[in-house]
């Protein structure tokens, strides 16, 4: 009998309730620049899964501070950060729900202002120089951020900042480490040639730009619990066609080289190495036809996840039902609405296999 949105799905010895997961979304909410969860981090996670949701997981949580977006981002480079989300995961966990962390680094997409700010780049004091595969800084506009090429040394100390925040992360009480690889972010600039001109080893070659992503999944797949699962985020494409580019054959190479190093499930997405990017449609699902592609086309049994654009109960169940992705990963439909899994039980007829918190029982 195939899988439904409502089937538990078991990765090593972890089992997810239900196929919904919340998709990282920034918050941009850290107050002052120490990266440290506040009240709004524990509200906006802990009513995810009060709201159903089989999988919670955080936003970008950037592994050292110049690998944060924006100087409110969220961090977890210090024993402070490891207690600061501690409460959160018991709070997600108490629930019923899984907490998930996405380990991350921006890259040159680093130093610029919140959103609601115009996510301009900080070239002040208050700001500061980002790093990136090679020494071509995020094109704005406007004035640039100034970008160093990494050293050998930089890429040492990278690996170690992931390794160390993944075992804070366990620490914490994470049942789940995603690693962001996608979204033009620093392990994304690596993968792309559209970012990476290196000529060592880290460059040129699909070998050589995908070593750094190999390397850090390793170090953190030696740390990470034999029964805790380990996902990787990447973009399937780089929506560049009219240049040498990432692209979805590449993705489902790289899928099968991140399952036989102890990945469990690509979390597949697109875009965001460059602002030229074309992007073929935004409509309901528009992303589902990458992961569909890397679920099918890879030689390694792996799970797949689908995001973008997802946003009605039939849809999300469609997905894991028709075999087109393991996991509906559900971003801004969550925002919009923080009970979506326990209302899609609801739609489905499948309020049996959730827990429906006995506060609200009376509503359902």
């Amino acid at each position: 009998m195939s899988a439904d949105l409502f089937t538990p799905l078991e990765l090593r010895g972890t089992e997810i309730p239900n196929r919904v997961m919340v998709s990282p979304m920034c918050q941009y909410s850290c107050e002052g620049r120490d990266g440290l969860a506040t009240d709004w981090h524990h509200t906006h996670l802990a009513s995810r899964a009060v709201g159903g949701a089989g999988l919670v997981m955080t936003e970008a949580t950037a592994v050292e501070p110049r690998g944060r977006i924006t100087p409110h981002d969220l961090g977890i480079w210090s024993d402070d950060h490891t207690d600061a989300l501690a409460d959160i995961t018991a709070s997600i966990r108490e629930q019923g729900s899984v907490p998930g962390i996405q380990l991350a680094h921006a890259g040159r997409k680093a130093s610029k202002t919140r959103p609601w700010e115009g996510s301009d780049p900080i070239t002040d004091d208050d700001g500061w120089e980002t790093i990136a595969p090679s020494a071509t800084p995020w094109p704005y506009e406007e004035e640039a951020v100034p970008t160093r090429e990494m050293t050998s040394d930089d890429i040492d100390d990278l690996i170690d900042s992931f390794r160390a925040a993944a075992e804070r992360a366990h620490e914490a009480g994470f049942r789940v480490a995603e690693i962001h690889a996608a979204h033009g972010y620093l392990l994304h600039e690596f993968l792309s040639p559209v970012t990476n001109q290196r000529d060592d080893e880290y460059g040129g070659s699909f070998r050589n730009r995908t070593r750094l992503l190999r390397e850090i999944t390793t170090e953190i797949r030696d740390v990470w619990p034999d029964d805790d699962p380990l996902f990787v985020r990447i973009s399937a494409t780089d929506w560049l066609p009219d240049r040498e580019s990432w692209d979805v054959s590449q993705s489902v190479r790289l899928a099968d080289d991140l399952a036989s190093l102890g990945v469990d499930l690509v979390d597949v997405s697109a875009g965001g190495i460059h602002p030229d990017q074309q992007i073929p449609s935004t409509g309901p699902g528009y992303q589902e036809r990458y992961a569909r592609r890397v679920k099918q086309d890879s030689n390694e049994d792996v799970a797949v996840g689908a995001v973008g654009g997802i946003t009605t109960a039939e849809q999300a169940d469609a997905l894991v039902r028709n075999e087109r992705a393991d996991l509906a990963i559900v971003g801004r439909e969550h925002l919009r609405d923080p009970y979506f899994a326990l209302h899609a039980a609801q739609e489905l007829d499948r309020l049996d296999d959730v827990e429906v918190p006995v506060q609200y029982h009376r509503a359902f």
